[in-house]
């Protein structure tokens, strides 16, 4: 049986291929024919200019939006490289180099959700799919670096229990851009979780501490290279939101967006910070009980999901964790069948494939504030996806106890 499975594996491997191509060859003229911007990676290359320059990194304003520096100084280090390459070659560069790292996360997430699913063709046939998914086109629209970001935060993440390197990536991707910091709390909690209940030391206080260790060294390297703009940025930067853009723009699939469209309001204040407040100890507490029951997959991406909701500023592109989670639900639908199954397979992939969020007035004049309901709903899909997948998670266990 194993000798006649290879010539069909070796058979099934070349289709995946070829239909990956095709559709990554049809992705990439239809982003040609859409012209896009790359708006941020021309933000990314005029940080490494301004770092080269000497100049004022956190008063830099640039591309036609005026748009302003919001990573922290680390960021602008890494971004120096882009200033070697002409504009033109950069922007040819960016979008087969993204199409990679969207193969990788797809690898790594199938490596979550199961090592068995993490075939050749099953990796080339889910990038053929997932990379027509709003986050995912969204961030090759713009040149965002949100799948390196995931990348190196599932290569933390799927690495073998135990090994002495975990946390790095975790570590380097927050010092690009704070929120991946919420990985590495809760390799914190469920270390010490586990500490009460078995001993004082546990693997994954020592990946929180790897990861923290990480993040403190590129800060401080950013810091001996970049000591004004650090400063500022730590002091000052970090704590203006609104640097990022409005909070009702559509294109903010945070909690903060979703009430600031939902109370016709620019800043919702402290109802949103009670509110995120409340969702981050919950999708912490969520993330480590699966945790400690053995569920790594639902564990990192119920604080994934965490991380979006409770950012200040979630744009639809910062949700390509959208594709771990689907490949999540598809391979739970095809171990265990059920209708139910499938069907919360075919709902998460119509939300993020729909690009229905785009289908309510936004744009220039602040057109969210005046949004309906039925706009609303749209406009605040991702989160409610989110937090449905963190009550399905939890729905689960009381599933699995009364089976």
């Amino acid at each position: 049986m194993t000798v006649l499975a290879l010539p069909a594996a070796r058979r099934r491997v070349p289709l995946a291929a070829g239909a990956c191509l095709l559709s990554f060859t049809a992705f990439w003229l239809a982003q040609r024919a859409a012209d896009v911007s790359m708006i941020d990676l021309m933000v990314y290359r005029a940080e490494g200019e301004t770092v080269r320059a000497g100049g004022d990194l956190y008063a830099l304003r640039t591309t036609e939006a005026h748009l302003p520096t919001t990573y922290p100084p680390f960021a602008a280090l890494l971004f120096t490289p882009l200033t070697l390459l002409d504009t033109a070659v950069m922007r040819t560069l960016a979008t087969p180099a993204n199409l990679a790292l969207l193969i990788a996360f797809v690898h790594l997430s199938l490596r979550l959700v199961g090592e068995r699913h993490a075939r050749v063709e099953t990796v080339l046939w889910a990038s053929a799919l997932a990379v027509w998914c709003e986050p995912v086109w969204t961030t090759l629209r713009y040149g965002q670096v949100n799948l390196l970001l995931a990348v190196l935060v599932l290569w933390d993440l799927t690495r073998r229990a135990g090994h002495r390197w975990t946390g790095v990536g975790i570590g380097v991707a927050a010092a690009i851009k704070l929120t991946p910091a919420l990985f590495a709390v809760l390799l914190l909690l469920t270390g010490a979780a586990e500490a009460v209940r078995h001993g004082p030391w546990r693997p994954a206080v020592r990946h929180a501490c790897v990861a923290a260790v990480s993040f403190a060294g590129a800060t401080l390297l950013a810091a001996a290279v970049l000591p004004y703009d650090s400063w500022r940025f730590w002091t000052r930067m970090v704590f203006e939101a609104g640097r990022v853009g409005l909070a009702e723009d559509t294109a903010n699939q945070s909690l903060r967006g979703v009430l600031a469209r939902l109370l016709h309001t620019g800043e919702p204040g402290a109802t949103w910070a009670v509110a995120a407040a409340m969702t981050g100890a919950l999708g912490l507490a969520v993330a480590t009980a699966s945790a400690l029951r053995g569920e790594r997959a639902r564990s990192v991406l119920c604080c994934a999901a965490t991380a979006l909701l409770v950012s200040p500023v979630s744009w639809s592109h910062h949700w390509v964790w959208c594709v771990p989670m689907a490949l999540l639900l598809w391979a739970d639908a095809e171990r265990r069948g059920g209708r139910a199954r499938w069907a919360a397979v075919g709902g998460m992939c119509l939300v993020f494939c729909s690009y229905a969020l785009w289908w309510v007035p936004h744009g220039v004049g602040r057109l969210e504030l005046d949004q309906n309901y039925g706009q609303m709903t749209l406009s605040a899909l991702y989160v409610v996806t989110a937090f449905t997948f963190l009550w399905t998670v939890v729905t689960r266990w009381r599933t699995s106890r009364t089976a």
